[in-house]
């Protein structure tokens, strides 16, 4: 039953990604000269994320508790990252932001484009040029009242502890004054597993903390902050994991 699920799951995930990448390349000449920060674009890129998700039997992916009003605008969004699911989870918060995201999955046929169509930022991991360059376009994009969404891990955690923060969102932050707002995922670990091409059955919830505040603070200060988010983390997590299958 899982072979077949993961099947049909497949085949739903590429429909929806042709019908959103189409969607993407008819709305960009339409409104990109009049949306800097191709708000649009990214937005029908998260939706497309929202409905492969309704199509798939195996999961069960919600948003708990309330998100922020106004919407979140300017600021660093922060998560701990269990799968590659997470992604899908997270495009159900109701606002538009910017990923950083690994520029391998940018050379994906359709996955790519759309990302790019999005906005979103690639960065080579490993190559300081490229973490100035992306780091330098996530600024921009703070700049003009976009938010931009980082996983601070770096990459999955094989294990339910969270890995080590690198220092480039909190570093983004302080530079821009940007408040950070953490949020946590939980239950993804299990919907889709690494080297295994089926998808497992999933729930999974992904929660948004209270904005951390950066102003006023330096460099200095960077290492401090990041243990205040990590705790922000740590908690939220803690809230939601008995709710998430495991």
């Amino acid at each position: 039953m899982r072979t077949v699920f993961s099947i049909w799951t497949w085949i739903a995930i590429g429909l929806c990604q042709i019908t959103g990448f189409c969607l993407q390349v008819v709305a960009a000449p339409l409104t990109w000269p009049f949306d800097r920060n191709w708000a649009v674009t990214g937005r029908i890129y998260r939706l497309v994320a929202v409905a492969a998700t309704k199509l798939t039997p195996m999961w069960s992916f919600k948003v708990h508790g309330a998100t922020p009003r106004p919407r979140p605008k300017g600021m660093v969004v922060i998560s701990n990252h269990q799968s590659q699911a997470d992604p899908f989870l997270i495009s159900h918060l109701p606002w538009e932001m910017k990923w950083l995201g690994k520029a391998v999955l940018f050379k994906i046929p359709l996955v790519g484009w759309s990302m790019w169509l999005s906005g979103d930022v690639p960065v080579k991991r490993g190559t300081r040029e490229s973490a100035r360059a992306a780091m330098a376009r996530l600024g921009r994009y703070l700049e003009r009242g976009m938010s931009v969404m980082v996983f601070p891990e770096g990459t999955r955690s094989k294990t339910e502890d969270l890995l080590p923060f690198k220092d480039g969102a909190f570093r983004l932050a302080i530079e821009h004054q940007a408040p950070i707002l953490p949020l946590a995922v939980a239950g993804t670990r299990t919907a889709l597993a690494k080297h295994d091409w089926r998808f497992g059955f999933a729930r999974a919830l992904v929660t948004v903390g209270a904005p951390i505040p950066t102003q006023g603070l330096g460099l200095d200060d960077l290492e401090d902050l990041k243990a205040r988010c990590r705790a922000a983390i740590e908690q939220l997590r803690a809230e939601i994991r008995p709710l998430a299958s495991t």
